[in-house]
């Protein structure tokens, strides 16, 4: 386990206990907090990242964009993956909870990017307010339990607590001109996020759900979303995380990709 000293963002001297782990085979160092202690990455990060990097979009090939924004971005996994499979020159991490902030400022650093990274410790509303009109791309994985519902344990209730709705806001006001905005939901939820995304004028136009296994239900649905009229949505086919002797070739691909 590493002990991170943060540049002053929690205060002089103040540290961080973190666990160093590794993204794509080991060519992205990622620090974070150690189980228990806070919300830490799973696989919708990369999931997200890869479909916001992946063909088929608005763009057939779609280009790097200028300048991402990853909202409630926690220790920036979405983020430096962006950076990893080409998919933006440029990141801003947004992210309201200092240490989260602090390692992921640290993590940009470790992996040589931190001329290409911005973080920004502050509300998405806040955030999006100063910087309207910026992003040529923004990607979330908002919190997925609305306040007052569910438990959520202490460690975790920030990360994993929150509206819907702050998050798609945001996205519509980052969002430039011919903006994609990408989003990760669970899928059982899917109504919501396309409904709150047509209150924000967006409108999805690529869609793709998530297996655990080839029988299971939908886990999480991918969704890309622009600003303009509703219509022209593609379904693309599923991916599916497993099957019989382990990760499919195309989650193989993804994790070990770089």
């Amino acid at each position: 386990m590493a002990t991170l000293m943060n540049g002053g963002a929690l205060g002089d001297g103040a540290e961080i206990e973190a666990t160093q782990d590794a993204l794509f085979g080991g060519s992205v160092v990622l620090f974070q907090p150690p189980r228990g202690a806070g919300y830490r990455t799973n696989v919708d990060a990369l999931l997200l990242a890869g479909f916001a990097a992946s063909p088929g979009g608005i763009h057939r090939t779609p280009r790097a964009a200028a300048l991402a924004f990853d909202l409630g971005a926690g220790v920036g996994a979405v983020g430096l993956s962006l950076l990893r499979l080409g998919a933006a020159r440029r990141v801003v991490l947004v992210e309201i909870d200092e240490q989260p902030a602090a390692m992921a400022r640290r993590n940009l650093d470790a992996n040589g990017w931190t001329d290409r990274g911005e973080v920004i410790r502050g509300d998405v509303r806040d955030v999006a307010r100063s910087r309207r009109g910026q992003a040529a791309l923004v990607v979330c994985n908002p919190p997925y339990v609305v306040p007052g519902r569910g438990r959520v344990a202490a460690t975790q209730a920030r990360a994993r607590s929150g509206r819907l709705e702050t998050f798609v806001e945001a996205a519509r006001q980052l969002a430039g001109r011919q903006a994609r905005v990408c989003f990760v939901y669970p899928a059982a939820e899917l109504g919501l996020l396309l409904s709150t995304l047509s209150v924000e004028g967006l409108h999805a136009k690529r869609l793709r759900f998530v297996h655990a296994t080839p029988e299971a239900p939908a886990r999480v649905a991918l969704v890309e979303a622009v600003a303009g009229r509703a219509g022209g949505l593609h379904v693309v086919p599923p991916l599916v995380e497993r099957g019989a002797r382990g990760y499919t070739p195309e989650m193989q691909t993804l994790l070990a990709k770089g």
